[in-house]
């Protein structure tokens, strides 16, 4: 199922700070682990679903790329990302 319109504005909002700037990387980041949640709970429940496991896995080395570009370029940004997202320790 695929991210909503409205979830995706909200996504936006909070991490973007505007709904309308979709090319930040905080944004874009915080949209593929909404999307990597979905999937992976797909998986729980469609154990032999390989072709869907493959994309999970190309989502999850984009959002490592992202995030490693991010590291780079503004570390404080990063920092406070991965502790709203929960996704580092």
């Amino acid at each position: 199922m695929p991210v909503t319109k409205e979830k995706k504005a909200s996504i936006f909002s909070t991490h973007a700070g505007n709904e309308k700037n979709t090319g930040s990387i905080e944004g874009q980041i915080a949209l593929l682990t909404e999307r990597m949640a979905q999937i992976a709970a797909h998986l729980g429940e469609n154990k032999k679903d390989f072709s869907t496991h493959r994309g999970l896995m190309q989502l999850v080395g984009k959002r490592r790329r992202l995030l490693n570009y991010l590291q780079k370029h503004n570390l404080q940004s990063y920092r406070s990302l991965i502790e709203k997202l929960g996704i580092r320790k």
